[in-house]
């Protein structure tokens, strides 16, 4: 029967085509889980997550403030603030002037005297005394003048001091006119240089002096005493002779007057 028995050719199996694998997952996302959880989740959590390199922001930088600008903002801040005082002060200036109207006061020499003039026997010292009569005019209808204590009164001839005293204290009331007669004396050493100088003015007939005063004030406007002041006299005189006991011409007189505080 073994050899009765028939061989059929097999027909080969038909090679299949490759199926395409799926692009869309079998199992939707999320739609499967397990008492681990989620396997795809867990994948993506064991992954390390990547770096991402940061690059760090700088802010522009701003150009650095001028300090010039700031010392131009302060000067003119400073001169806005010096011309408005200025402007106060002259706006009181022009206030006071019109309500009181100031003027200056007037000093002349009227005459001199000289009862004194004479070196010692060996030329070594000149003692001169004069007294000089002065007039002081006070103009002002609102203003009185305090003549205070330390005032100082000289008499120069070519630079040399001959002699020296004060004025009297007192009160010169709205325009009042005062006469003083006052004393000086003085005291040169190694007068050779001035008495060659004197003699030469005695052959012109003129003697240049300088009468000097500087007189601490104060002013009285109305009730009110205002800070102390000092008034400067200056009067250029020229006379005939320096001999004690004549008679001294004044041949011109000018006086100046100005103040300080």
């Amino acid at each position: 029967m073994a050899d009765h028995q028939r061989i059929h050719p097999v027909r080969e199996p038909e090679q299949e085509p490759p199926v395409p694998k799926p692009t869309v997952p079998l199992v939707p996302k999320g739609s499967f889980r397990s008492e681990k959880g989620d396997p795809e989740k867990q994948q993506q959590e064991q992954q390390p997550p990547l770096r991402r390199r940061t690059i760090p922001y700088y802010p522009p930088l701003k150009p650095p403030k001028r300090r010039c600008c700031s010392c131009k903002r302060c000067l003119c801040c400073t001169c806005c603030l010096l011309f408005l005082l200025i402007i106060i002060i002259a706006a009181l200036a022009a206030a006071f002037y019109f309500v009181f109207q100031p003027k200056i006061p007037n000093y002349s020499v009227d005459s001199m005297r000289i009862t004194q003039f004479n070196f010692n026997t060996d030329m070594s010292s000149l003692f001169a005394t004069f007294n000089v009569n002065i007039t002081a005019r006070n103009p002002n209808k609102k203003i009185g003048i305090y003549y205070e204590s330390g005032s100082q009164l000289s008499v120069w001839y070519t630079g040399v001091k001959l002699c020296e005293g004060s004025l009297p204290i007192f009160y010169q009331g709205h325009q009042n006119t005062t006469e003083l007669s006052l004393d000086l004396s003085g005291q040169t050493q190694n007068p050779s240089d001035l008495v060659q100088a004197l003699q030469v003015d005695q052959q012109k007939g003129s003697i240049p002096l300088n009468i000097k005063a500087k007189v601490p004030v104060k002013l009285k406007i109305g009730k009110l005493k205002l800070m102390k002041w000092k008034f400067l006299v200056k009067c250029r005189l020229g006379v005939d002779s320096l001999s004690a006991n004549n008679a001294i011409r004044i041949r011109n007189s000018d006086c100046k007057f100005g103040f300080s505080l």
